[in-house]
């Protein structure tokens, strides 16, 4: 074999070893920056609400808020630019920032153009307990565990059948139903009091809209692999905007 094809067969082996060690789920969830704007801002995208766009970059969405003087209902719109990262000489106290915009209230969506029809309005979401009860979002073999030192898996990963129902875990109301956040394929963000969110991720159907109340153990999405290689659910759990271990959480199987 000549040396010139030699080592072009030996870079491309190279390049495919290497893809195929990052394994077959996504690890972007945490991404989605446009490229061309600062790290410490955000461009707002139709189909996000502040809901998302706190949720992607590992934030309380009140935070956000605060840092941006954004009131509720909370209330943002396309091509807006939005600080996701604390500004220089903001109160360092974390909680004092929460408590002053701990109410909660029905997010106000912004259109997609992928879905043209509105979200109508249905009030205000009931107040839930503080104290929460989970269930499975889905009945399937661990794909893979939570780990604060991969950036990638801030929840689990759920095996099953594709169409298969996925359930809410606990009560709340929807803060976002789209495919806007890479990695994440089409998800839903289910936010049940001011401490606690859930997300279900890489659906092939989404069966809830954003300001919509849902009770626990309804079926809110479909099982598929939007955003991944294979069917599968990844779940989230989120205290205060940080991911926690669902397994705390979680009953015992």
């Amino acid at each position: 074999m000549p040396l010139v094809l030699y080592l072009s067969f030996f870079i491309v082996l190279i390049a495919v070893s290497a893809c195929g060690h990052k394994g077959i789920y996504s690890t972007g969830y945490y991404s989605g920056r446009p490229a061309k704007w600062p790290k410490a801002i955000h461009l707002v995208r139709p189909g996000e609400t502040l809901y998302s766009i706190a949720w992607q970059y590992g934030h309380d969405y009140r935070e956000v808020a605060l840092w941006n003087g954004i009131n509720r209902p909370y209330t943002i719109f396309p091509q807006q630019k939005l600080k996701v990262t604390k500004p220089a000489g903001f109160n360092n106290h974390r909680t004092v920032a929460l408590t002053k915009v701990n109410k909660p209230v029905r997010p106000v969506p912004i259109k997609s153009k992928r879905r043209e029809l509105p979200v109508k309005p249905i009030g205000t979401p009931r107040r839930v307990s503080q104290k929460l009860k989970w269930q499975w979002p889905a009945k399937g073999k661990i794909l893979s565990r939570f780990s604060l030192r991969d950036p990638g898996q801030k929840g689990i990963d759920i095996a099953g059948q594709k169409g298969q129902a996925i359930y809410a875990a606990e009560r709340g109301y929807v803060v976002y139903s789209g495919d806007g956040l890479r990695g994440y394929g089409e998800l839903i963000i289910v936010k049940h009091n001011d401490t606690f969110l859930s997300a279900y991720a890489h659906n092939r159907r989404l069966l809830v809209k954003e300001g919509q109340n849902v009770k626990k153990g309804e079926h809110i999405a479909d099982m598929g692999k939007t955003g991944t290689e294979r069917v599968m659910l990844h779940f989230e759990i989120r205290r205060d905007g940080i991911p926690v271990n669902p397994f705390e959480y979680l009953p015992k199987q």
